[in-house]
């Protein structure tokens, strides 16, 4: 992560961490997080899996009775919930990456590989002020996504294999119009239709509007906004192939981004989890609004393993769908 200011903090004197033992496959129980946590000084709130648990909740009675840090051992969708009782109360936040993927610790230059590493930010840590996203009163630390991207989010693949899932989805998706029809306006910008629409917090790098690599600043101020319209496989094939500045808008904008639909509500992936919202969905980002505490030193620049291919996958999986289907002709 770039462009964000920090400075050294000193450590909280009464911590919470929230655990989810199953997210990422059990990576909490593997790394030992709650027994580690402990060991800082923190207490911790072990999420039970077998009932329905208000998160919000539980963070804020945590403040109530006390808590001066609130962190999150668990996915981007887990991380979000807190993160947002973090910066109504003003308390700084911990981000320990035992989710699955990762994106906002992978922004943050955290060590996935290694998410107990992130328990060092509680005493020999730097505080990074961030960009928070909000979908209507719903907060989001990566993106909100709206049409075909919702939908990869709503398929029971996507949690086990996001790429695959997006190859085989996608375009097909784009193609049938399923879902309801949106209009997205972002001050005097209009895009009638779109067929998938994904609003980050923080721009993504140009070359992937799949919301699948790195945005290079947590800290802009700006909404990164990407919507997608095909009328038909032969022509998402052809756009796709010819890159994404073909058949695409892309913004970066600090007004507030309204998604339109006929109808009462409408499902969206809110940090890869699948919800549904009230319609229109407001979306707009509160600068600098979160104090993430990370530890002093960690990986930084470059995510491990392989890069996410991001865009070119699609496009290939496009070009595969438009040559086997042809042009739509109902």
């Amino acid at each position: 992560m770039t462009g964000s200011a920090s400075r050294p903090v000193t450590g909280a004197r009464h911590p919470c961490l929230i655990v989810n033992p199953r997210s990422g496959g059990g990576k909490a129980g593997r790394f030992r997080i709650a027994e580690r946590a402990r060991a800082f000084g923190a207490q911790v709130f072990l999420i039970d899996p077998s009932r329905p648990q208000d998160l919000v909740a539980v963070a804020r009675r945590a403040v109530e009775e006390g808590a001066d840090l609130l962190g999150v051992a668990g996915g981007d969708g887990t991380q979000a919930l807190v993160a947002a009782v973090a910066a109504e109360s003003g308390l700084p936040f911990v981000v320990v990456p035992a989710g699955t993927r990762n994106h906002f610790a992978m922004d943050l230059g955290l060590d996935r590989e290694d998410p107990s590493a992130a328990l060092e930010a509680l005493t020999d840590g730097v505080e990074l002020r961030v960009d928070l996203g909000y979908a209507g009163e719903r907060a989001f630390v990566n993106n909100v996504s709206f049409g075909a991207y919702a939908a990869l989010v709503r398929d029971p693949a996507y949690r086990d294999d996001k790429i695959g899932t997006m190859v085989r989805i996608l375009p097909e998706f784009l193609a049938r119009h399923e879902g309801p029809e949106l209009v997205v306006r972002a001050g005097p910008l209009t895009v009638d239709r779109p067929d998938a629409v994904l609003v980050s917090n923080n721009p993504y790098q140009v070359d992937d509007p799949a919301g699948l690599g790195r945005r290079a600043q947590l800290d802009s101020g700006l909404l990164g906004v990407l919507a997608a319209r095909a009328e038909t496989p032969a022509e998402t094939a052809a756009r796709l192939r010819s890159g994404p500045t073909h058949g695409l808008t892309r913004l970066a904008t600090p007004d507030d981004v309204v998604v339109h639909a006929d109808a009462p509500v409408v499902p969206v992936g809110l940090d890869g989890e699948a919800v549904t919202l009230p319609a229109p969905v407001r979306c707009r980002i509160s600068p600098r609004r979160l104090r993430v505490w990370v530890p002093r030193h960690r990986p930084g620049a470059a995510p491990t393993g392989r890069r996410p291919p991001g865009w070119a996958v699609v496009r290939r999986a496009a070009s595969l769908v438009g040559r086997a289907r042809g042009p739509h002709t109902d």
